[in-house]
C-alpha cells in the first residue's frame, strides 16, 4: 500500500491532463514506455534493497558501488528535493482547502497540515504505516470505482450515457511520433514516489520478503490503474476537449453525469497530496537519518525515539514550515515556483539508482529479486534517463527546470568531493 499510495498522487488525477494534450490517445502508449521504465527503476533497486536493506536505500547503494561521494551527493540531493516537494504538496492541498473554507487563509492550512502529518510521523513507524495504509487506501479505492463507471459507460451499460465506441480513437496519433515523446516526457514524472517503497522495507520485520512481495504486486497495479484509467479518458472524450486537458477525472465524471463531479475529484486529489506528504517526509527523514548514520550528516539527526529519527523527521519539516512563509507572501505563484525547482531531481536519482545496480550485481552471487535481463535493461533504462535528460535539455519550457537541478546536484557533489579530499589529506597526515 505504500508503494501504491507513493506514486498515486496529484500527478496522476492532474498532471496527466499535460500528457493528453502533448500524445493525444496515444498517451496510452507514453504512459506504457514510463510504467516499464519506473518497473525497470524499482526492480533495480529492490535487488539492491533485497540484499542490502536500508533507510538510505539508493543513498547506501551508490556509496558501495562508486564511492562515499556518490551516497553524500544522492543522499543530500534527494532530501534537499524531497523537502522541497513536502512545501509543493502542502501548498496544493491547502490551495483545495482554501477554496471550500475561503475564511482561513491559504497559508495557514499549510500550518495545519504540516503540523499534523509531522505528528504522526514523530509517534511511531506504526502510526506511519496505518495512516498511510488508509490513505492509499482511499486513492485506489478511488482508481477503481472511476474504472468501473468508466468502462460501464463505454460498453453502454450506464442509463443515459451514449457510448462513443471508438470514435475518439480514430485519430489516435494526432501529433505523430514526436507527440508520443513528449508526452512520455510529460508523465514519467507521475511514476515518482516508487522509491519511497524500498525505504519503507527496512523498517519491516523481514525486509528481503517485504521488497520481493511489494516490487510483484504493486507495479502490475500501477500499469493497470493508470495504463486502465487513461484508456478511459481518451476513449469516452476527445483528447482536444479543453476540459480534459484541465482535469481528465473531472471531465470524465461530468461526461457520465455524476453530479458535482469537480468537488469529489478535489476530495480524492486532497486525499492524495496528503498521503504525498506523509509519506514524502518518512522517506526523507529515513534519508536524513542514514546519511547521519555514515558521517555524511550532524551525529544529532541520529536521535531516535520509538524507532523514530525524532530530530531527522523535524530537520526534513524544515522546508515545509518555511514555505508557511512564502504561502503568505506569495500564495499564487509559490506552487509553480517550488515544482519548478525540483522536478527533474528524480531523473538524478534513477540515474544513480541504475548506475549503482550495475556495479553492485557483480558482487551478488544469487540475489533474492534478480534483475530481469541483467545487464540489458539495466543498459537500456540508464539510456532511456539519459535519454529524457538530453531531451528535457533541448526543450526551451523543460530547460530551466533540468538546469536548476543540475546546479543543485553540482554544487552537493562539490561538497562531496571536497570532504573526501579533506578526509583522503588528513589519512595521509595521519
Amino acid at each position: 500500500m505504500i508503494a501504491l499510495g507513493g506514486v498515486i498522487g496529484a500527478g496522476l488525477f492532474v498532471g496527466t491532463g499535460a500528457g493528453i494534450a502533448l500524445a493525444g490517445p496515444a498517451v496510452l502508449i507514453s504512459f506504457a514506455l514510463a510504467g516499464i521504465l519506473a518497473l525497470l527503476v524499482l526492480r533495480m533497486l529492490a535487488e539492491m534493497a533485497a540484499e542490502h536493506p536500508s533507510g538510505g536505500a539508493f543513498s547506501v547503494h551508490a556509496e558501495k558501488a562508486i564511492g562515499p561521494w556518490a551516497g553524500f551527493t544522492v543522499g543530500w540531493t534527494y532530501w534537499a528535493a524531497v523537502g522541497v516537494v513536502l512545501a509543493v504538496e502542502a501548498t496544493g492541498a491547502a490551495k483545495i482547502a482554501s477554496g471550500w473554507v475561503p475564511a482561513v487563509p491559504q497559508w495557514v492550512w499549510v500550518l495545519i497540515f504540516m503540523s499534523a502529518l509531522t505528528a504522526v510521523n514523530l509517534v511511531g513507524v506504526r502510526n506511519f504505516g496505518e495512516f498511510e495504509f488508509w490513505f492509499a487506501g482511499l486513492k485506489v479505492a478511488a482508481i477503481v470505482l472511476f474504472l468501473a463507471l468508466g468502462t460501464a459507460a463505454i460498453a453502454g451499460l450506464l442509463p443515459g450515457v451514449d457510448s462513443p465506441g471508438t470514435q475518439n480513437l480514430s485519430d489516435f496519433l494526432p501529433h505523430g511520433w514526436g507527440g508520443v515523446i513528449a508526452g512520455f516526457m510529460a508523465v514519467v514524472f507521475a511514476f515518482g514516489g516508487l522509491e519511497v517503497v524500498t525505504i519503507a522495507a527496512a523498517d519491516a520485520e523481514n525486509p528481503q520478503h517485504a521488497v520481493k512481495k511489494a516490487v510483484r504486486t504493486s507495479m502490475t497495479r500501477l500499469l493497470v490503474f493508470y495504463l486502465g484509467s487513461m484508456a478511459v479518458v481518451v476513449t469516452l472524450l476527445p483528447w482536444n476537449d479543453s476540459e480534459v486537458g484541465a482535469s481528465p477525472y473531472v471531465a470524465v465524471l461530468n461526461r457520465i453525469g455524476i453530479p458535482a463531479a469537480g468537488q469529489i475529484m478535489n476530495v480524492v486529489i486532497f486525499v492524495a497530496l496528503l498521503s504525498a506528504i506523509n509519506a514524502t517526509l518518512y522517506g526523507a527523514a529515513r534519508m536524513l537519518s542514514s546519511l547521519a548514520e555514515r558521517g555524511e550528516a550532524p551525529k544529532a539527526l541520529l536521535t531516535k525515539k520509538n524507532g523514530v529519527p525524532r530530530n531527522a523527521v523535524l530537520a526534513s519539516t524544515a522546508f515545509g514550515f518555511f514555505s508557511v512563509l512564502l504561502n503568505y507572501l506569495w500564495p499564487d505563484t509559490v506552487f509553480l515556483l517550488l515544482l519548478n525547482a525540483v522536478g527533474s531531481a528524480l531523473l538524478v536519482v534513477w540515474a544513480f539508482i541504475a548506475i549503482s545496480q550495475i556495479r553492485l550485481r557483480r558482487t551478488m552471487e544469487n540475489p533474492a529479486v534478480p534483475m530481469w535481463g541483467y545487464p540489458y535493461l539495466s543498459w537500456l533504462a540508464l539510456a532511456a534517463i539519459v535519454g529524457i535528460i538530453v531531451l528535457m535539455l533541448s526543450d526551451e519550457q523543460a530547460r530551466g527546470q533540468i538546469l536548476s537541478t543540475g546546479v543543485l546536484v553540482a554544487v552537493v557533489a562539490a561538497v562531496a568531493l571536497s570532504r573526501s579530499a579533506l578526509r583522503l589529506r588528513h589519512h595521509d597526515r595521519a
